[in-house]
């Protein structure tokens, strides 16, 4: 049986986070895609979904907090400029940010070049993977 090539996005302002599961059981961070602006950012998402033949695209959006139904507007409609045809599922991420900066402690320094953004998209696709696998 052929498995379902999966990747996962955290799309910020600035980065977007990714992480691929090609096996349906290991999520794997990937570099970030530094997002000049929307056009550019959704080019380079398109480009890496298609280099890995990805066949599910899980977007994280934020549930909750004072900011949440402005950053899930923005993420949706940025997910609306790709032109990835496979299917698309959105899944809450609501921690998942701070939940990278954990992990990556005294591992890194804390430097803005994605990594804890892709850790984030990461654990995201982990999320998934385990909601799937329990039913």
């Amino acid at each position: 049986m052929v498995k379902e090539r999966l990747a996962a996005v955290d799309v910020g302002l600035k980065r977007i986070g990714v992480a691929i599961s090609l096996d349906g059981e290991t999520a794997i961070p990937q570099n970030p895609i530094l997002r000049k602006n929307r056009e550019q950012a959704a080019r380079d998402l398109d480009a890496f979904l298609e280099s890995w033949k990805i066949d599910r695209l899980i977007v994280g959006v934020p549930e909750g907090g004072s900011s949440a139904g402005e950053m899930e507007r923005r993420i949706r409609h940025f997910v609306t400029l790709l032109s990835f045809k496979g299917a698309i599922e959105y899944i809450d991420e609501s921690g998942s940010s701070v939940e990278a900066a954990e992990l990556m402690k005294g591992i890194t320094r804390q430097r803005k070049d994605g990594r804890l953004d892709s850790i984030a998209a990461q654990l995201i696709l982990e999320r998934y993977l385990l909601k799937r696998r329990s039913g």
